[in-house]
């Protein structure tokens, strides 16, 4: 589910078809407990593969203030390939102080260069805000 990085002090995850908020709190647990974990860490979450995410608001603003394991300085990329997916990526940049540390992305490999060097692969920019990833290939 997920690969911890510590030489390149990065987090790596990949959701299946369907989420739900203790798949979300295993995770964060999962990562609290694993000794090569530091909260500081870059993280790369790709939502590509996600079709029912059943997360409600409330549910979601919980998972932001109190279950997820990262400081607020670390650096998150999201990777969505549909609107539900980026709706999802940008309610938790919302509820986690916007889009100086959690950007969405269209493709893992933009994702990580952003995390890694702090700016997008050439023509591969993350997604505003408003995006509309309709159509958006990996």
């Amino acid at each position: 589910m997920y690969e911890v990085i510590p030489q390149e002090r990065l987090v790596s995850v990949k959701f299946g078809k369907s989420v739900t908020l203790r798949d979300l709190e295993n995770y964060a647990r999962a990562l609290r407990s694993d000794p090569l974990f530091d909260p500081s860490f870059s993280e790369i979450v790709d939502l590509s593969e996600v079709e029912d995410l059943q997360v409600a608001a409330p549910q979601a603003l919980a998972l932001a203030d109190k279950i997820d394991p990262f400081s607020q300085s670390a650096r998150r990329a999201f990777v969505a390939c549909s609107e539900r997916q980026a709706h999802a990526a940008r309610m938790h940049q919302r509820l986690r102080g916007g889009e100086e540390n959690v950007r969405i992305f269209r493709t893992w490999a933009a994702a990580k260069e952003w995390v890694v060097r702090g700016t997008p692969a050439k023509g591969k920019a993350g997604l505003p805000a408003r995006h509309t990833a309709a159509g958006a290939r990996r």
